[in-house]
């Protein structure tokens, strides 16, 4: 490989990261403000004389919303494509948001989160199936780290947004719809989305695979088994470990302080995290990644349910180390599912891992919480640390099993298949050794 050719490479590549800076500002707005949404509506919900289970209700709208945005968005970005499905998204986020502001009314409410959690669903499968599209095998898990730092900080971002307007602030839910609006908005002042590549382009009506071709969660298992069980986890953690580990560190005597400290010591692990997992991940078999994630995964899960209550520096540090290990299982088990499919099945099945992750979600606070409650603390940490037996275990199988996947060699440029595979081989991550400059076809 020839210096100029290698920097030319690289240059290329740190464009195509740049060109979608612009749809991640328009991400980090949206999410800022649902986030700030979601404990504007927690907090009012707190508020004394609310009905019980009215205040159920309404929070179960959301993750069932979100159920809902995963089928609809699939159809969707097929009739109008990606650019357009996200402003019609982001303007129906912002509009559930302002009608917080407009009534006190719960079964209005139970409607807006609803169609909050369906935004936001739909909008995931949106950015997610077209940063699919759009990277190809050498940086898609450096741009799927990209997209996962953004919504992190989006989430620190709404906490920080709804301080300075103030807990108590009825200004509360206009300022998410209008952070929601910028969103929207910034398509008219911003460039158009960058082209997909010329044979990935969007998908159509014609594109769309016939009903016995779709991608749901049978062809994913035989296709990539272990990214299914890791959106499952993900789905178990990801959120979770946020709602559960106050309630950990009330069980086990810490103050709330120290408590406040562990969930926000996850958060920046999970956002330090992303980027060198997703440098690592375009460099290193992704199979072997996520066996390594689930086995320190379950260890530490083991570590911090020894450690208990003890020394607050230690127990810190095991906390870091989860967050960095267990919030970066998603972006590379999508990298791993992505690199095996044909881009026209990639936004019904980044549907379908939306949809199993919002499963784990949604299981996993009531079964966690009331473990915790009917034996002990370390509960929570055995619910978590079986995800990562599973991400593990599932990893070993799909090292092990026979490759399922393109039944041709993607060209990546030279227009011919891969020297190393033929072209009437399956293409399996790894199977290709040679180094970008000697293999004129291999997308590997």
């Amino acid at each position: 490989m020839t210096r100029p050719a290698s920097l030319g490479r690289l240059w290329r590549q740190a464009e195509r990261s740049r060109a979608i800076l612009s749809i991640m500002a328009r991400i980090c707005l949206a999410g800022t403000g649902s986030a700030m949404l979601t404990t504007a509506v927690s907090l009012a919900l707190s508020a004394p004389g609310i009905d019980p289970s009215e205040v159920q209700l309404v929070l179960t709208a959301y993750p069932v919303g979100f159920l809902i945005g995963c089928l609809v968005a699939r159809p969707l970005v097929s009739r109008v494509g990606h650019e357009r499905a996200f402003f019609a998204i982001t303007v129906l986020a912002s509009l559930a948001a302002a009608g917080f502001a407009l009534t006190d009314s719960m079964p209005a409410w139970l409607c807006f989160r609803l169609l909050g959690g369906l935004a936001m669903a739909a909008m995931f499968v949106v950015c997610e199936s077209w940063i699919n599209l759009y990277a190809d095998q050498h940086n898609r898990g450096r741009l799927f780290s990209i997209y996962m730092l953004t919504t992190a900080v989006a989430v620190l971002f709404g906490q920080l947004l709804l301080e300075i307007v103030g807990a108590h602030s009825p200004h509360l839910f206009a300022v998410s719809a209008a952070t929601v609006l910028l969103s929207a908005l910034a398509r008219f002042v911003s460039r158009p989305w960058p082209a997909l590549p010329a044979e990935q382009t969007e998908p159509s009506l014609a594109d769309i695979p016939a009903q016995d071709e779709r991608y749901g969660v049978v062809q994913l298992l035989r296709l990539a088994p272990v990214t299914v069980v890791s959106i499952f986890q993900a789905g178990i953690t990801n959120m979770n470990i946020f709602v559960l580990t106050p309630i950990y560190g009330a069980k086990i005597g810490l103050s709330a302080a120290a408590t406040v400290g562990l969930v926000t010591t996850v958060s920046i692990a999970g956002m330090l995290a992303q980027t060198p997992i997703g440098w690592l991940s375009d460099r290193f078999d992704r199979r072997i990644m996520l066996l390594v994630q689930g086995l320190l995964s379950v260890s530490l899960c083991a570590s911090i349910a020894w450690l208990g209550s003890g020394p607050l520096p230690l127990l810190f540090l095991l906390f870091f180390l989860y967050g960095a290990t267990a919030l970066t299982v998603y972006p590379v088990a999508i990298a791993f599912a992505n690199s095996r499919m044909h881009s026209r099945h990639m936004v019904a099945a980044s549907g379908t891992l939306l949809l199993l992750y919002s499963v784990g979600n949604i299981l996993t606070p009531g079964l966690a919480a009331g473990l915790m409650e009917r034996t002990a603390p370390q509960a929570m940490l055995f619910v978590l640390g079986t995800g990562g037996i599973l991400v593990a275990v599932a990893a070993c199988i799909n090292l092990r099993r026979r490759p399922v996947g393109v039944a041709v060699a993607q060209p990546c440029g030279g227009g011919s298949p891969c020297r190393l595979l033929g072209s009437g081989h399956s293409i399996d991550e790894g199977a290709c050794r040679q180094p970008w400059a000697e293999c004129s076809g291999c997308r590997l």
